[in-house]
């Protein structure tokens, strides 16, 4: 599948996956990913504590766009952004583009919003993805990467309109509402791209999350992203001791248990991956896009790089779909 028709027929792109599964990072590599198809990407974090302009070599994320990667034309790359985004902010933003300057300058000193909030659930998620549907109406950016919040609560987020919309018949929070339904449930112009570990609970929280957009919202369902696979080594189950005596060279006392203990915990690590990435696939008939795990305790802009290029290929090996997501 082209990579850029894959990123662009849904504007829209929402990440989603239990905590500590590489969410931020695989929205970052999708949104360089975008970039070095010379779109126009912009990432947005909902949550404001992201990692994500750490990965860059940034300080911190504003609700004001931040350009991470500039245009290069001479590559062919587009421009990549992030920002911030929150209710609060998307309140007084809303306000004043309404008239209503001084109003939304004392909601946003006096913490009115939190009471609005008691009094209406799931106001300030459709606020946020209002926002959301804003930006993908402008046209101000080819791809829009949402990191989203983590599995359980991305679910709640995502219900939030059609709460709303059972609670709210009239009126403007009704229409912003409606809005924002008609995005999430529209396969042309959004999707939600889940993430996982080759691991049995990541892996089940994914496939119990995956029915529940999908059945609860009607929302479509990009390929899985599968994070941190090991590579595939040959030679684990060569005894060491064994091959040093073949080859005439001598190990250190223990030596030998060391690098057998090292090859178990390997071999182990590598079935368990190969029998959970096997059940994910009978459990969710998504395509997968898989990714290497990275040796490094810290991320460099070099590994963004690599997980970029990654998903280019995975993306390029995909069947080729029709907008409302079936094979063509």
């Amino acid at each position: 599948m082209d990579p850029a028709q894959f990123l662009t027929a849904p504007r829209v792109t929402i990440v989603a996956g239990k905590g500590g599964v590489g969410k931020t990072t695989v929205s970052a590599a999708l949104g360089l990913a975008a970039s070095r198809c010379g779109l126009r990407a912009l990432i947005i974090d909902v949550e404001g504590k992201s990692g994500l302009p750490v990965l860059f070599g940034r300080s911190q994320l504003e609700y004001d766009e931040l350009v991470l990667v500039p245009a290069d034309p001479d590559k062919g790359w587009g421009e990549l952004r992030a920002r911030t985004l929150s209710a609060d902010a998307a309140l007084v933003e809303y306000l004043r583009e309404h008239g209503m300057q001084r109003i939304s300058a004392r909601l946003a000193s006096s913490g009115a919003l939190d009471m609005v909030a008691t009094a209406t659930p799931g106001i300030k998620d459709v606020l946020v993805l209002g926002k959301v549907k804003q930006i993908e109406r402008s046209g101000v950016a080819d791809v829009i990467i949402l990191d989203g919040h983590a599995a359980g609560h991305a679910i709640t987020f995502l219900k939030s309109a059609a709460g709303l919309l059972d609670a709210v018949r009239v009126g403007p929070i009704q229409t912003q509402a409606r809005e924002v339904q008609d995005l999430l449930t529209d396969a042309s112009r959004c999707q939600v791209v889940l993430v996982t570990l080759p691991e049995e609970t990541p892996v089940n929280e994914l496939v119990e999350t995956a029915f529940s957009l999908e059945d609860d919202i009607g929302i479509k369902l990009g390929p899985v992203v599968v994070n941190g696979l090991y590579p595939i080594l040959d030679g684990l189950k060569i005894d060491p001791q064994a091959a040093a005596d073949e080859i005439g060279a001598s190990l250190r006392p223990g030596e030998a248990d060391q690098m057998r203990a090292a090859a178990g915990f390997r071999l182990a690590r590598t079935e368990l991956q190969i029998g959970q990435v096997a059940r994910l696939g009978r459990e969710l008939p998504l395509g997968q896009l898989h990714l290497p795990f990275l040796f490094n305790s810290d991320l460099r802009r070099t590994d963004l790089d690599l997980l970029a290029d990654t998903l280019l290929e995975a993306i390029a090996d995909l069947p080729a779909v029709d907008i409302g997501g079936a094979p063509s």
